[in-house]
Order: structure tokens, then C-alpha cells, then sequence
């Protein structure tokens, strides 16, 4: 059974006075609702679970009055006897609230009535009411958390790997000094694992109960499917095509040595005005992140982001895997991808910092200079160099010589090696990426 850190998020919520409705949004298949079920089961006397993907009959509860002993009564009518409504002691699980707009609305009652907890999931919250009447939003009733597929240290948790030993890892960081051998050899191999497999539930636990790389990569092709009818269902009819060719269009973005997203990739002749919106629906649901270049690498950076000029990433970087052709995963494990090696350790690297809740931004200049990432770190603007394996990092050294310029407080660089530092430059091996979580 998988540990998720979405659990101390539901403990907390839980244990606060007063707290609203909990809304947990994020991608298909990503582990919302076996959390927020386990969690219901260990956390309340009665569970009540209104799934309105699985059935449409629970829309129709939300289609008239909100006023909840209204909504509990119809609950209870159609639900059956197991719809046990008990003060402080009842928590209303409403999955795929995407599919009802209406039951997101009554979030609002729920909170302001305060008998029942209330945890709302959904998927395609961002995608789902496009072309559709606007439906009120409960803000300032609701809290939202954004959950992602398993990050690394989830990864390594469910490897069988111990909180002290990621705590070694956090020690040796902080101290600067080089990992143990045999312990460096392990997680460089427990990397390469995650870089195949990702972090879509089913896709771990088939690889930790199994070890079949076959059977991973049919679970994940299964969910690229599903992502792609899920385009297919939910956008607007002139959508379809390109959506599906935008995303289908990613890995060829990041073959590119300046892995600027271009429309002309997708389709000859393409523009932003016509695929735009494509990227942002596989935004919204979830799929992918973009990373915008900045005009300069100095804080704050958000507000130095070229909202025009961006990467885009997939957010878990099995399914990126998933989407190259067979044989793909035996050389990713094998080291053997030649000039591609890049851009998937490129993607690793997003996945990583976008599962910490980090924001993504990169540096490039016309006159070739840039770097991939740069981030917040320790309150300064800090570049973050990805080598797969090992490299120059011209660009970052050329940055750094002129502070009077660019404002930035150092570099990390991570690729395959140990922890080190040579002046500015802190190098940290690629598994240690997850750590770097001082903001």
C-alpha cells in the first residue's frame, strides 16, 4: 500500500477549527480518491461516497436547492441506509465534482452549515466547464490542493527505502559532503528506476510487486490513452484534432536544442493563435507544465517570466517515457540514449521541481546563452544546470562572473555525481534534486 504525502495534508485539514470544504484536484489516475477513501475510513464513523462520473443519477440531487438538510434528505433517499448524516462525525466524499458544477456550488452551504466535512475531488476542474454556463464558485468556502502522481521520495518510499535514509541524504546536503559509495551507487540506480517509471500509482505498484518493465509500460501507454479520450470527450469539437496533436507533439519539442515550445512543430504554419488554447487544456487537466524564460534571472521571478516564451514538460516523467517507442526503457536504465539522454533528464528534472510545487522557469538569451532552470533557493535567484551524465557549464559560469548584471546568488548543478563545490557552484548528484526545498 502506498504512502502518499497527500495524507498529512488531509490530517492537518481535519484537525483545523473551522476548516472549509477540501478540494483536491489534480490528473487522472493520480491517487485522489484511494487517498481520500482510505483516509475517510480510518477517520470517521460514516463515509458517504458520491462518485458522479460512475453515476449521473447523484447530478441530479444538486439541480435544485442547495440548502443541505435538502441535499442530505435526497442523499439519504437515493444513496440508501449506509447514508448515515451524523454531526462531526460523517465526512461527504463527492469524486469527479468536475462532472457536477452545481455540487461545487453547494461546497459553499456545507462549509457556512458546518455538521459535516466535506472532501471534493476532481480531475479536470480546469478543463471541464469549457463552452458551458458559468457556475458559481465557492470562494473563500473551499481549500484547494493540488496533488500530483508519485514524487521521488514517494518513489523511494515505496521501494522500502527509511525516512533516516533520505535524512543522511538531507545531511549530507546541508553539510556538503559526499554520499557514501554503496548508498550513491543505490539511489543513482533508484533514479534511473524513476525516470522510467514515474509516478502514476498503478505503474509503482506494479513495479514493486512485479518488476515487469512490460506490464509498466502497458499501465502507462493505458493512461496516455485515457488522457487522449479524455481530449476527445471533454473539448470543444474544433479542439480535438489539435489537442491531441499538441501533446502528441512533445517529445519532438524537447529533441530541439533550444527546447522552446514552436507551433510549427505541432502542424507547418501553425500559431500560438491557433494552438494556445490546446496547450493550456492539457495544462489545466493536469498533463503537462510549462516553463517560461525570463527576461532576466533575478527575483522575482514571476514577475520576469515571458509569458510567450516557454518549455513545456510532462509532469510525470514515465509517461513521457511511455511515449517513445519500444526499447526506450531498457536504455534509459542502460544509460544508452546518445543525444535524447538530455532532454529526458531535462523532463526528470521538471517533474521532480513541479511535484515540490515549484513554478518552472529557464534563462535564454538570443545569443545562445541560457540555462535550463532557474529557481528561488535559500532567498536568492539560483541557476539549475541538468547533465545527464556529466558536462560544462559554460553559460552558468559566464552568469555568475557578472553579478552586477544578472543578480544571481549562486548554482547548483546536478547530474551524475557526488556532492561537491567548486566557489559558487554547489554540484549535488541528480537524486538529490527533491531536496533543494528551501524556497
Amino acid at each position: 500500500m502506498l504512502k502518499r504525502k497527500i495524507e498529512s495534508v488531509l490530517e492537518k485539514w481535519k484537525e483545523t477549527p473551522g476548516h472549509m470544504a477540501l478540494v483536491i484536484k489534480g490528473c487522472r489516475q493520480c491517487g485522489k480518491t484511494f487517498s481520500v477513501r482510505r483516509f475517510a475510513k480510518q477517520k470517521y464513523a460514516h463515509e458517504i461516497y458520491l462518485n458522479f462520473y460512475e453515476n449521473r443519477n447523484y447530478i441530479s440531487i444538486f439541480s435544485g436547492s442547495l440548502e443541505v438538510d435538502h441535499l442530505t434528505m435526497l442523499i439519504s433517499a437515493l444513496y440508501g441506509p449506509d447514508a448515515i448524516f451524523e454531526a462531526g462525525r460523517t465526512v461527504l466524499i463527492l469524486d469527479e465534482i468536475q462532472e457536477c458544477p452545481e455540487a461545487r456550488t453547494a461546497l459553499k452551504f456545507f462549509a457556512m452549515d458546518g455538521r459535516y466535512d466535506v472532501i471534493a475531488t476532481g480531475s479536470l476542474l480546469g478543463v471541464r466547464g469549457y463552452g458551458r454556463k458559468p457556475v458559481s464558485i465557492p470562494v473563500g468556502y473551499e481549500q484547494i490542493e493540488e496533488m500530483y502522481p508519485l514524487d521521488f521520495e514517494e518513489f523511494l518510499w515505496a521501494q522500502g527505502i527509511e525516512d533516516t535514509v533520505v535524512r543522511y541524504l538531507e545531511k549530507c546536503l546541508k553539510d556538503e559532503t559526499p554520499v557514501a559509495d554503496a548508498l550513491h551507487e543505490k539511489f543513482r540506480s533508484l533514479l534511473l528506476q524513476y525516470a522510467v517509471v514515474g509516478g502514476m500509482p498503478a505503474v509503482v505498484q506494479t513495479f514493486v510487486d512485479t518488476r515487469q518493465m512490460n506490464t509498466v509500460l502497458h499501465l502507462q501507454r493505458g493512461i496516455l490513452s485515457g488522457y487522449e479520450e479524455d481530449m476527445v470527450k471533454y473539448a470543444e469539437d474544433r479542439d480535438k484534432p489539435i489537442i491531441r496533436e499538441c501533446f502528441r507533439s512533445i517529445p519532438r519539442q524537447l529533441s530541439k536544442e533550444n527546447k522552446k515550445f514552436q507551433y510549427s512543430l505541432v502542424k507547418k504554419g501553425s500559431t500560438a493563435a491557433k494552438f494556445a488554447g490546446s496547450l493550456q487544456w492539457m495544462e489545466d487537466a493536469g498533463i503537462i507544465r510549462r516553463c517560461y524564460n525570463l527576461l532576466t534571472p533575478e527575483l522575482p521571478l514571476d514577475g520576469n517570466a515571458l509569458q510567450d516564451i516557454f518549455k513545456v514538460y510532462m509532469v510525470d516523467n514515465g509517461l513521457l517515457i511511455a511515449m517513445l517507442e519500444d526499447g526506450t526503457q531498457f536504455d534509459v536504465l542502460q544509460g544508452k540514449l546518445f543525444g535524447y539522454k538530455g532532454a529526458i533528464f531535462e523532463n526528470l528534472a521538471a517533474d521532480m521541481l513541479t511535484k515540490m510545487g515549484r513554478k518552472l522557469y529557464y534563462y535564454h538569451k538570443d545569443s545562445g546563452l541560457e540555462v535550463d532552470f532557474v529557481i528561488r533557493h535559500n532567498r536568492e535567484s539560483t541557476l539549475l544546470e541538468v547533465k545527464a551524465t556529466t558536462g560544462n557549464t559554460k553559460n552558468t559560469k559566464t552568469i555568475l562572473n557578472h553579478p552586477e548584471k544578472y543578480h544571481v546568488g549562486g548554482a547548483v548543478k546536478v547530474g551524475d555525481y557526488n556532492v561537491g563545490r567548486a566557489g559558487n557552484t554547489l554540484t549535488i548528484p541528480f537524486y538529490m534534486l527533491f531536496l533543494l526545498t528551501a524556497f
